[in-house]
């Protein structure tokens, strides 16, 4: 990953919790920086920006009005992830990996769970969805459930009813699902469910809450 913006200088990083954090399409990784100060404060967090140029802006894969996608790209984009993440745990040996992802970055995020279900100890999902894949769902369901927080707008216009849909099966079968919805949100974030973000990875990561 070339670029990737921190929540702690490189002397800080080791030995703590890891939150992956995975912008949304037609964005940068300073979306999610701007949320570094609202999550729990023991984690490292990392911002990385997605390969793909869209118009100036960043996604992960190309991604059209129905969320349909080529799974070249996505494995492309995930493996590029998972080889990063790979260099900076033997870096600064973090306690534990955990990943939250934003709109396709959620995508993204589940996407890596279903390659390697044991590197994560929690998920959240933020107004997003999960690929309908047919090569991954021959591995699934998951043998490892691992905790995930699905956070948003029933009413959200950007996400589709079918991959709603899809992506409440999925996580049903294959995680220790939480869901939280926010009426009025859209497809954005809330000062509430960042809120709601803090105590669920509290709840689930060890070291990542440190006292004020």
């Amino acid at each position: 990953m070339d670029t990737v913006v921190w929540s702690r200088p490189e002397e800080q990083r080791g030995g703590t919790p890891l939150l992956l954090m995975l912008h949304g399409y037609g964005s940068d990784e300073s979306r999610m920086a701007e949320l570094f100060a609202s999550l729990p404060q023991g984690f490292t967090c990392a911002a990385p920006r997605a390969p793909k140029d869209i118009s100036g802006d960043y996604g992960w894969f190309l991604l059209d009005y129905f969320l349909n996608n080529d799974f070249a790209e996505v494995v492309a984009a995930a493996s590029g992830v998972l080889a990063w993440l790979d260099t900076v745990m033997a870096r600064y040996h973090f306690s534990s990996v955990s990943v939250l992802g934003y709109s396709q970055g959620m995508a993204m995020a589940t996407t890596l769970m279903r390659l390697r279900p044991q590197s994560f100890t929690a998920g959240v999902g933020l107004s997003g969805f999960v690929l309908h894949n047919e090569l991954l769902a021959t591995m699934e369901p998951l043998e490892r459930k691992i905790p995930f927080l699905w956070a948003y707008d029933s009413a959200d216009l950007v996400i589709n009813p079918d991959a709603t849909a899809f992506t409440q099966e999925w996580l049903a079968a294959n995680t220790e699902l939480s869901t939280a919805r926010y009426a009025g949100m859209g497809h954005a974030t809330s000062p509430a469910e960042l809120a709601d973000v803090s105590s669920f990875l509290t709840g689930h990561v060890t070291g990542s809450f440190v006292p004020s």
